[in-house]
């Protein structure tokens, strides 16, 4: 295995692990919440785990939009703009935790319209949002060191601190709910706690990743520069965070829009699609991490190089999930529930659901190769022209017009999802020769 390989494997491997570890935590709080003595509290984190969820990934950019800025400054071995990265994310996830918990109560209830859920688990949902909303500084400081630690060139620090939040996570939810007889409220607190260990934890991370030192920087070097670049960036990834949201979401609704039974099909479906961005995810975080770096560098060759291997290794994995989701679609679904219903449904759909890798695939790694020479703008263009697509398609599918009308309307659920992933990655795909060229000539000049 050459260096190249063993670099992106260095990269990639870590962010796979710790994403895999994502599921054992919701296993947990479900197993907790289903063993209560009412379905109620199994309803209610699932609504309210959404929620929070979506206001959360509006903020994704503070991971994102950190890691390609401060794999561009390392490249170019600028110490002042690293610790200026660090310092100006962390400082903006404090503030936007802050903002939401000021703003928790309006918060609340634009998003209870929206998931239009029943009255019945309004309270049990509203106290489970009240709790965890309060961890939100925790929680986006935590996503803004792991995005930092990923510009370093690292990706094992974040796997640590996400293994570790989500081991004090069920630790604690086990321990309030069954020892300490806290019930349901047991479990946002669990996660509360989490929240703020984990922080904890990722600030021990960056001093031990320095070795005992801490980044030094004067407060006029941390408040002057190019602060116009850094929310440009971050507001691209905003709006961009914004419409993948609006998509997620338009699945779910339309699929409620039908029946109950097509609404848990799409979300097994979900998960396919989840679990295969597990893997696509590792391959992003390199692609960010080191065309970042090499960006940085002005190692146009390297970049390119790196560009190449990695697009061989989503091929690669996009085919096999295509395979085994091609003849595994029925008995993998089996392991997910024993409904039969369900799973016939979700077979009918096994060639939508094989295709998700070859079609999303794109989306991903160019995504991770935008972040990596901070263009977000084009990563905003291309979430809109998917977001476009996919509901135009929604549209048309439940206004019985256009070519859809005589087809099953999940399908067209499904074909719109995909047009959206394929519309992202194409756009990325034919823009990223002419930017790739642009960009290495502005950096020449500067």
């Amino acid at each position: 295995m050459d260096r190249l390989n063993r670099e992106i494997f260095r990269l990639s491997v870590p962010t796979i692990v710790s994403n895999i570890t994502v599921p054992l935590l919701g296993i947990c709080d479900t197993a907790i919440s289903g063993h209560l003595g009412s379905e109620l509290f199994l309803s209610a984190i699932a609504v309210g785990s959404v929620m929070l969820n979506v206001v959360f990934w509006i903020f994704g950019f503070l991971r994102g939009g950190t890691t390609g800025l401060t794999a561009n400054a390392l490249g170019a071995s600028d110490k002042t703009e690293i610790s200026k990265v660090f310092y100006r994310s962390f400082m903006l996830a404090i503030c936007a935790g802050g903002f939401l918990i000021a703003l928790q109560t309006p918060i609340f209830r634009f998003l209870w319209f929206v998931a239009g859920s029943g009255d019945d688990i309004k309270i049990s949902v509203e106290n489970y949002y009240n709790v965890r909303i309060l961890g939100s500084p925790a929680l986006l400081g935590t996503m803004a060191i792991s995005g930092w630690f990923v510009g370093m060139q690292t990706t094992f620090y974040p796997m640590l601190i996400a293994i570790a939040m989500n081991l004090v996570n069920i630790v604690a939810s086990c321990v309030l709910v069954y020892v300490c007889d806290e019930g349901f409220n047991g479990v946002a607190t669990g996660t509360l706690i989490a929240n703020w260990i984990g922080l904890v934890i990722a600030l021990g991370c960056v001093i031990w990743f320095l070795k005992g030192k801490f980044l030094k920087i004067t407060l006029s070097e941390l408040f002057k520069g190019n602060w116009w670049r850094y929310f440009s960036v971050n507001g691209n990834l905003f709006i961009r965070s914004f419409f993948i949201i609006c998509v997620t979401l338009g699945v779910t609704s339309a699929g409620a829009r039908i029946d109950y039974l097509t609404l848990a099909v799409n979300v097994i479906v979900m998960q396919f699609f989840q679990f295969f961005s597990f893997f696509m995810d590792g391959f992003a975080f390199s692609g960010e991490a080191m065309v970042g770096l090499y960006s940085g560098e002005r190692n146009f060759i390297q970049l390119k190089k790196c560009v190449g291997r990695l697009l061989r290794f989503t091929v690669v994995t996009a085919l096999i999930f295509f395979m085994v989701y091609l003849f595994g679609t029925i008995p993998i679904t089996s392991l997910l529930t024993d409904n039969g219903e369900v799973i016939e449904k979700v077979g009918s759909l096994t060639l939508v659901v094989a295709l998700i890798p070859v079609v999303s695939c794109w989306a991903f790694i160019f995504d991770g190769f935008y972040i990596g020479i901070t263009d977000t703008y084009k990563m905003m263009i291309s979430a809109l022209l998917g977001f476009i697509f996919f509901f135009l398609i929604i549209f048309l599918n439940f206004r019985d017009v256009g070519i859809l009308f005589s087809m099953d309307r999940n399908v067209g659920i499904w074909i719109a999802f995909l047009s959206y992933l394929l519309a992202r990655g194409a756009y990325l795909w034919m823009m990223w020769e002419k930017t790739l060229k642009k960009y290495i000539i502005l950096r020449n000049v500067n």
